[in-house]
This record gives structure tokens, sequence and C-alpha cells, in this order.
């Protein structure tokens, strides 16, 4: 229809900055999938009626195979591609120290200092925090 704009759907992501040891937990997209083969930090989208602190939770569980607890949002993002709109809450996590992580749907994950977060390619709306973690050192 001419004049009328179609509405790109809108979600709310989660993502969790996660520390130990000084490094940072980074996940990498699996090839296929929206923006694969990217670095993220791990997260998701947020289901119906879920608080964005209960989906990170449910995200980094059903990915990663370990429990967080959910501290402050330190950034929100919002960012629009071509096909949809996304407003990025990022999270600082807590994980236990004795925590392991598993790789429960495939995805590549790694510890990198904050310094090497440059190395890797990362959707354009992670950069705004990339750049406050390597600047500050980020949340604790």
């Amino acid at each position: 229809m001419r004049g009328v704009e179609k509405r790109k759907p809108h979600f709310h992501v989660t993502a969790g900055i996660i520390r130990r040891d000084g490094r940072l937990l980074i996940t990498r997209r699996p090839a296929g999938s929206h923006l694969g083969g990217l670095w993220e930090f791990p997260g998701g989208k947020q289901e119906e009626s879920e608080t964005l602190e209960a989906c990170l939770i449910r995200e980094i569980r059903e990915e990663l195979g370990v429990t967080v607890r959910a501290g402050e949002r330190i950034r929100v993002v919002e960012h629009e591609y071509e096909e949809k709109r996304v407003t990025l809450h990022f999270f600082a996590c807590a994980l236990d120290d004795h925590a392991t992580i598993r790789s429960l749907e495939g995805q590549e994950a790694r510890w990198v200092q904050p310094s090497e977060l440059s190395s890797f390619r990362f959707p354009p709306p992670d950069r705004c925090v990339i750049e406050q973690l390597q600047r500050d050192g980020g949340p604790p």
C-alpha cells in the first residue's frame, strides 16, 4: 500500500555482562541464525509476560547451562535492523565461581580480557558497551 508505512516488529533483548577473574564471557551466534557468526554477550529475546531479569536468567541457563544473578542494568540501546527493531538491555551479572559453562546450543563461548573485545566482530548495538568496558572496565 502506498503511503502506509509497514511497522517493523519490536523486540526487547537482554545481554549479560559476566565477569570472572577480570575476563568477560562472550558467545558466538550460530551460523544460519540472525547475525550468525558474530560475537555477543549472552542473553536473548524476552518472552511475553516475562521480566527482563527472568529472560536473562532463562536464556543463559538454556544456552550455557548455568544460573546467573541479574544485577544492575548498565545500558539500554535502541537499534533498528532492516527487518526489525530491538531494545537491548545490558545487565551486570554474577556467576558462581565454580559454575562450568557448557555450550548447550552449539555456540562457541570464550572468556576474554576487555582489551581483546575489539578483536571480535560484534553486532552494532554492542559497540557502545564494548567501548565502555574498554574505557573504564565497565561494571564490576
